[in-house]
């Protein structure tokens, strides 16, 4: 019975170690993604739109601003940006732009 468990174990552990050591290999990361404290733009979208657009109107819908906090400027990289509450002393919230 022992032998045939280390069997089993031993078959399993070499399957394991020939699968492909991905990350990415179940879904994809989308170009733009974001939840109320921040988000990610992929690079190659941020050289086809405004990447600054696409992050103040997302934080707006929030209620919050944005502050950009690095910037991966090669293909696969990302812009990140965090979603603050409005500042103290601001008399409004923040403006949503309008297309």
């Amino acid at each position: 019975m022992r032998r045939k468990l280390a069997a089993c174990l031993v078959a399993v552990c070499g399957m394991l170690a020939a699968l492909p050591a991905r990350a990415d290999w179940l879904q994809p990361v989308a170009p733009f993604t974001g939840n109320d404290t921040g988000g990610i733009i992929a690079y190659s979208l941020a050289r086809q739109a405004d990447a600054r657009q696409l992050a103040v109107d997302h934080c707006a819908s929030y209620g919050k601003v944005v502050k950009f906090l690095a910037v991966q400027p090669y293909p696969g990289g990302y812009i990140s940006f965090a979603c603050r509450w409005v500042p103290y002393g601001a008399a409004d919230r923040p403006l949503h732009a309008r297309y």
